[in-house]
């Protein structure tokens, strides 16, 4: 416990703790989306289930990492005239990702306008199955679990205790996304114009997943090489778009 006294650890641990948080904002929209499907008894208990897989991927994948690491290793390597790429698991996994969250985002989005079609017939909110929820949750998990312990990885690389700062900063982060899930996900699906902007946002995460899986892979088309969007530009655009909506909402909130 030494290796927590000292001043370099503690600022390595409070800032990969919060990009723990600022990462699994997206897994908490997520999870909030699919268990709005559940019973109203079920949501919360899947919600929190979902979280604590979420944890438990990030630590095993932690106690893995050589093997993580080793997943950079080439499988297939396609070159002809207009693509290269050096395809390996962690492109695999991260495109397999972005693939899915593309089409359940876009899946959910087109759920909801055609359920909101004026003159549209009203049906009974669907309910899913709690097993079918969890499934989903956990795919995801190990997408956004992948790629939040690579970036752990580089930024704890070459600190002494690397990998216990890692599992504490997971730990702590995740602790403090069960506590505001509820609320978060409360008010996503209570305001159909902030559902709709998390759908978009994950449909934004999805090519982002994409792009990564190419630029890992090395991917050239017609000679340009793929390169990984900054997350930083992506959490940009949330914000904006974010304080935008909160001004609409004041804007359409009736004044007393």
């Amino acid at each position: 416990m030494e290796i927590f006294a000292q001043t370099d650890t503690l600022v390595a641990l409070l800032t990969l703790t919060f990009l723990e948080i600022i990462l699994g904002i997206d897994n908490i929209i997520f999870i909030s989306i699919a268990t709005s499907k559940l019973p109203q008894n079920q949501q919360k208990k899947a919600s929190q289930l979902g979280l604590l897989l979420a944890m438990a991927f990030r630590i095993f994948l932690l106690m893995g990492i050589s093997y993580l690491i080793s997943m950079n290793a080439v499988l297939l390597h396609i070159d002809n005239s207009w693509i290269s790429t050096d395809i390996t698991g962690q492109s695999v996994i991260l495109f397999g990702g972005g693939l899915f969250l593309l089409y359940k985002s876009t899946r959910e989005i087109h759920h909801k306008v055609e359920g909101n079609e004026e003159g549209a017939a009203e049906k009974p909110k669907a309910t899913a199955s709690f097993s079918k929820i969890i499934l989903q949750i956990v795919m995801i998990d190990i997408v956004f679990s992948f790629d939040s312990v690579l970036t752990a990885v580089g930024m704890t690389n070459g600190i002494d205790g690397a990998l216990a700062i890692m599992i504490t900063a997971v730990i702590v982060s995740m602790i403090i996304m069960m506590v505001f899930a509820a609320p978060v996900g409360k008010f996503v699906n209570t305001h159909p114009t902030i559902q709709m902007l998390a759908l978009s946002f994950l449909i934004l995460i999805g090519f982002m997943l994409i792009t990564e899986a190419a630029h890992l892979a090395h991917t050239k088309i017609f000679e340009q090489q793929i390169g990984a969007i900054p997350k930083g530009y992506l959490y940009f655009a949330i914000a904006f778009s974010l304080g935008v909506e909160a001004l609409n909402m004041k804007i359409r909130k009736p004044k007393s």
